[in-house]
């Protein structure tokens, strides 16, 4: 990946075309992003998109504006794509034992677990978790089961063993529910918390 200007003219000359696409993010001032093609294609999206190029014109410059994404995101998931593109990581188990940021767990790659408690949930301080939230929303629209899936279990793995008070303290949810009526639904969905 890397981050290129359009010239005067609005091409990018130093792009190749044949090999390269350009993705464009959502910021106000657009910070555009060279990659593979062949990695790109792991989005359904941007693969839906080129294939739609290309039945126009095959050498075509390949800019693609990502309207949901902005710079900081969009430089992970790129990041991931490129990572990934040749052999695509295997598929997460459904349920998940253990929190994902322990160290003994194995069950994602030592690149995975750096990818995601490093930046995404920054430090791996599961209160600065905005970026993570923001790769899910970005892997949604993108159409990335993979990365999709993985975030997701990111996010589950930092709900998994709180209790709702911890949970609201780590995703500055603010409780508007009386104590009265939060009795009456813990009573009534008391079943969930065996």
């Amino acid at each position: 990946m890397t981050e290129v200007r359009p010239d005067k003219s609005g091409d990018f000359e130093s792009v190749d075309f044949s090999t390269h696409v350009v993705l464009q993010s959502n910021d106000p001032t657009p910070v555009y992003y060279s990659m593979l093609r062949e990695a790109s294609m792991m989005s359904g999206l941007i693969k839906d998109i080129l294939e739609d190029q290309d039945k126009d014109d095959k050498d075509e410059e390949k800019v693609i504006p990502i309207p949901n994404v902005n710079a900081r995101t969009l430089k992970y998931v790129i990041q991931y794509m490129e990572h990934y593109y040749m052999s695509p990581p295997p598929p997460l188990e459904k349920r998940l034992s253990g929190k994902l940021s322990d160290e003994d767990y194995t069950l994602i790659s030592k690149w995975d677990k750096e990818f995601l408690y490093t930046d995404l949930v920054k430090g791996g301080d599961e209160k600065q978790h905005g970026l993570l939230i923001d790769v899910i929303m970005a892997a949604n629209f993108l159409n990335m089961k993979e990365l999709l899936d993985l975030t997701i279990a990111a996010l589950a793995s930092i709900f998994k063993g709180k209790t709702v008070e911890q949970m609201r303290e780590t995703f500055g949810i603010h409780n508007q529910v009386s104590p009265e009526e939060e009795a009456k639904f813990r009573e009534e969905f008391k079943w969930i918390e065996e």
